[in-house]
This record gives C-alpha cells, structure tokens and sequence, in this order.
C-alpha cells in the first residue's frame, strides 16, 4: 500500500470532515453521532436524507460527522484510521478494501440490493446549447474536443466513465484492441484529470473543456444551483452502482439509518438531487433541474452492468485499474495527463 497516499488521503479527508447537524443539543445527554464517510457526489442527497431521517422516532436527535472526497481516497482514509460507521462510495472495491481489513462484514453485500443504496449512469455534459454538437462517444475523439474527467487513480467516477467509454467499443462488436485505440484516442483529447467527480465537475464549471464525463447526477443538481449547462445520454452508456456499507464496529443507530437509505422515503430524496432510484414504485416526477422534470431518467438504448459486461468489480479491477498492469492505467500514463 502506498503509505504517502494513504496519510495524504487521511489528512485532506479530516479538512474535509464537516458536522452536519440533527435534532437535539450539541452535546447533551443521550445524543448519538454518527460518522458518514463517503464519495464527494452524493453529499447533497445525504444531507436531505438525513433531514427527513431526523423528523422520524429512530432518527430524532441523532447528529452526524461527514467527510466527503474522492472515493478511493476516502476507503483509504477510513483503512489509516478515519473514523466511520457508514461509508457510502463510488465503487464496490472501495468497501472490499475495508472488508480485507476487517472493517467490514464479508456479507455486507448479500442483502436484496446487494450493497448498493445509490445509482446513476454516465453521460456527456456539454456546454450550454450544445456548441460543438456533441451526440456521443465518437464525437469525444474529434480533432479539437476538450475533455474534462477525473483520475482512476483516485476517483470512482473516473472509473465508471472509463468503463462505459470501453463498453462503447466492446459492447457493440469491438475488440479490446479496438477498445484500447479508442481510450487511448479519447485520453488524448482530455484537458483536466481532476482527484475526484465533484472536482471535476468544478472545473468543468469554471471553463475548462467542451465536455464532461459525468454522473447523471451531477448535471442534474448543478442545474438545480443555477449553472447552465446541456448533457447528452449516449446511445450506450453503464449504470452506475454506488454502494453503502455498515463497518464492524458501527454505532447501533447506523443500521436503521442504512434502512431509511433504502426506503422509499430515502430513495425519493436520492431521486430529487438526480439520482436514480434503486428500488420499484418510487415517485420521481418533480425533479427539478432534470431535462424533463416529470420524466428525469430516461431509457437509455443501450445500459451496460458491471455484472453482465465486465464480470464483477474484483475481474475489472485487476484489467483494467491495476497500479502497474491495467489496460487504462497504462493508457492514462502514455498520455501523459496524470500527476
């Protein structure tokens, strides 16, 4: 394990660290807190569900320490000893690195939803009307097309737009050659490499690049605070499944906060900051910032899974995002564009 990263990950994410306030006094008697540790994106979703976790018997009066970063950087931090009693992040592999080191229950992913309490998918977000009429994948590879997505290295959402980038090629016919020319050809063109999805997304905001790699997600609640921009949903894009987990030594409140989570009632404040729902029957019109508020998650022709075309997060992970072998780590460090 690289020692400089982890305490590097363990520092940013204690500066990150932020009290996120329920009912009852700061410090009273009889208070319980809970520590969320988590990915940078879904801050704003979990912070409504707490809200409405908070109006209820088991949530009343319970307070909450959240720290928020790049995925991996969090799983590392919580390994060097950032305390946790629920992680919620980007990719699956980021909890079984906590379970390789005893922090989490083996079985943690053997329920109905299999650990995942969030999803989105990939898209392209572009700049407001659409200006270098991007309409997909092939368009990213163009002379001149600035792309803004953020390192594997670090982020969980660099690595689903790495996989649903590859799917493009591979899931309509193409071979991993084919794939690798096209990865390597849209690598060229990325101008910003960013730690995390949410530090890519503020680049993209301030002006950098014509395009975003993003989580449906995310342009969703950047047109909820007021930012102007477009996005396009590929004709073949991945679900993007983000889990959450209890650790081993967890307070006892954590286990019904993870419960509200998967309830209806939390999955409709996921759906409201753009997230899509996860369990059947939840009401998602209303959403506002969406491209069609009251049909915010749209079909798309074809959705890629990680179970059905990569085989699982341990298979992908080795081919792929291995620090020394994998396909794309290697792509990303012939371009030249990581740190």
């Amino acid at each position: 394990m690289n020692r400089t990263r982890v305490a590097g990950a363990l520092a940013l994410a204690a500066t990150l660290a932020l009290s996120a306030c329920g009912g009852g006094g700061a410090s009273g008697e009889g208070t319980t807190t809970l520590s969320i540790v988590g990915y940078a994106v879904p801050e704003a979703a979990n912070k409504a569900i707490i809200a409405e976790w908070n109006k209820t018997d088991e949530g009343r009066g319970v307070r909450f320490q959240t720290s928020y970063g790049a995925s991996g950087d969090q799983s590392r931090a919580v390994v060097a000893g950032l305390k946790a009693d629920y992680v919620h992040f980007s990719v699956s592999s980021d909890v079984t690195r906590l379970v390789d080191e005893g922090l989490v229950d083996q079985n943690w992913d053997d329920g109905p939803n299999k650990g995942i309490v969030s999803s989105s998918i990939v898209v392209l977000a572009v700049r407001d009307g659409n200006p270098k009429n991007i309409q997909g994948w092939d368009d990213l590879v163009k002379p001149g097309v600035q792309i803004v997505t953020p390192n594997p290295a670090s982020s969980g959402a660099a690595r689903w737009n790495a996989l649903a980038a590859w799917g493009h090629i591979s899931a309509n016919g193409g071979t991993d050659a084919q794939a690798q020319e096209y990865l390597t050809k849209l690598f060229a063109n990325v101008v910003s490499l960013p730690n995390s999805g949410r530090d890519a997304t503020t680049a993209f905001l301030g002006g950098t690049g014509d395009v975003l790699l993003a989580y449906e997600n995310e342009t969703i609640l950047a047109t909820q605070n007021g930012e102007k921009l477009d996005w396009v949903i590929p004709s073949t894009t991945i679900l993007i499944e983000n889990p959450g987990a209890i650790l081993k030594n967890a307070g006892p409140k954590a286990q019904s906060f993870l419960n509200f989570v998967l309830s209806p009632a939390g999955q409709r404040q996921f759906a409201l900051k753009g997230f899509r729902p996860i369990v059947e029957g939840i009401d998602t019109k209303g959403v506002e910032g969406a491209l069609d508020p009251n049909n915010p998650f749209p079909a798309p022709q074809k959705l890629l899974t990680v179970s059905k075309d990569f085989e699982s997060w341990s298979a992908l992970s080795k081919k792929y995002f291995d620090e020394k072998e994998g396909i794309i780590v290697k792509i990303i460090a012939a371009s030249g564009k990581a740190k």
